[in-house]
């Protein structure tokens, strides 16, 4: 079967393509390295151009072109989505070359590798609060970066999925049944994110739990955590009067309502 000419063509560019990266990469010359990594890094072939800088920032270690071949191997491996070792790469740049006039683009570009490292809420948040505190850094010390507006944007979205994960595990208390567990937990939450989205969410399903506990508490237990119930409530109520929560948080409060009766009149 006789393949069309444009695909002929095509596979010619590319086995030509391969053969002139293989050259390179084993050539000693290091003038035919760096043209033909700029050129690929030009078309956008970061992978292959990624190969030839990793060879070239060897050979310039502290040389003057050694700056310029770190920040082009580092945004390579950002546009491969090689996101720790551009992190890393980045992160080398920034601190051998401060005053560099890309300093500020790298240190936003280090901060976004990291951002880009942290996984979804429900697994360990380590490379989050990394990517956080790097996310941090550029704001504290390029306070007046055009790329301000961005970092903070990743900044909100990383704290509210490190909210999340704090409210989620809070509320898995509740799922096993330990409710004094769980109101102690969503204190420490609300304590620790004040501002969180969270609150309201969290305040419900610490009263839910509160009025659980309550309800079926040992006599000499009761009345305290009766009150303890009702009071949460009242709080949830003054905050979030008009919240999705309400009705089922009154018919929860008719229930600690009538506990109160029922402790009283024995």
């Amino acid at each position: 079967m006789k393949l069309p000419n444009y695909l002929v063509i095509l596979m010619l560019m590319f086995f030509v393509g391969c053969s002139d990266l293989q050259k390179a990469l084993k050539s000693d010359d290091i003038t035919l390295k760096n043209d033909l990594a700029q050129e690929l890094y030009e078309q956008g072939k970061f992978r292959k151009a990624a190969q030839l800088y990793a060879q070239l920032k060897e050979k310039y270690r502290g040389k003057p072109q050694a700056e310029r071949i770190v920040f082009f191997y580092a945004n390579s491996l950002l546009n491969t989505k090689n996101y720790i070792l551009a992190a890393y790469e980045f992160e080398t740049f920034v601190k051998a070359y401060p005053k560099s006039q890309k300093a500020d683009e790298a240190y936003f570009l280090m901060a976004f590798s990291h951002y880009k490292t942290s996984p979804n809420f429900s697994l360990d948040q380590a490379d989050t609060y990394e990517a956080l505190d790097k996310i941090q850094e550029f704001i504290n010390r390029y306070p007046a970066s055009e790329r301000m507006a961005e970092a903070n944007a990743m900044a909100k979205e990383l704290r509210e999925k490190t909210e999340k994960k704090g409210f989620e595990n809070a509320k898995q208390f509740n799922t096993i049944r330990d409710y004094k567990a769980s109101i102690t937990a969503l204190d420490n939450f609300i304590a620790d994110n004040p501002g969180t989205t969270y609150r309201e969410g969290a305040l419900f399903v610490q009263f839910s739990a509160a009025t659980t506990l309550a309800i079926n508490s040992v006599l000499y237990k009761k009345e305290n955590r009766l009150q303890d119930a009702q009071s949460k409530f009242e709080n949830f109520k003054r905050l979030y009067p008009d919240s999705d929560h309400m009705p089922d948080a009154v018919e929860m409060m008719k229930d600690i309502e009538e506990e109160i009766r029922t402790f009283a009149s024995n």
